[in-house]
């Protein structure tokens, strides 16, 4: 039998001024989320659970998963400050559960929209 070679192809999932893209980082201490502006190449929101503003509300935490669900809170707090409501999603090769489905769903209750 004959192995097949698979190509994986990664759609480019990019973000503009009026919908920005939130990108999801997490390494295995901590979730890191970013919303970047592709076009000006520029970071207009970041968090994660070791910034100062965050860490107060994840001390609270009981999990990674619930610590990510306030990371996306915040981040859709600060982004609504901005006047930034719809964003594109981008899980950065991640599956969608655990941490990052927990960082979308708290950016989705807090305003944002994908």
């Amino acid at each position: 039998m004959s192995k097949k070679k698979f190509t994986r192809r990664k759609q480019k999932i990019v973000g503009t001024s009026e919908r920005p893209r939130l990108v999801v980082y997490r390494s295995l201490r901590y979730t890191y989320g970013q919303i970047i502006d592709d076009y000006t190449r520029k970071t207009l929101v970041g968090a994660s659970e070791m910034s100062k503003e965050v860490r107060e509300e994840v001390k609270d935490a009981k999990s990674k998963v619930e610590a990510s669900k306030k990371v996306g809170e915040f981040l859709a707090r600060k982004a609504l400050e901005m006047n930034i409501k719809q964003i594109v999603f981008d899980r950065n090769g991640y599956k969608y559960h655990g941490r990052v489905k927990a960082l979308a769903e708290g950016a989705r209750e807090g305003g944002l929209e994908f």
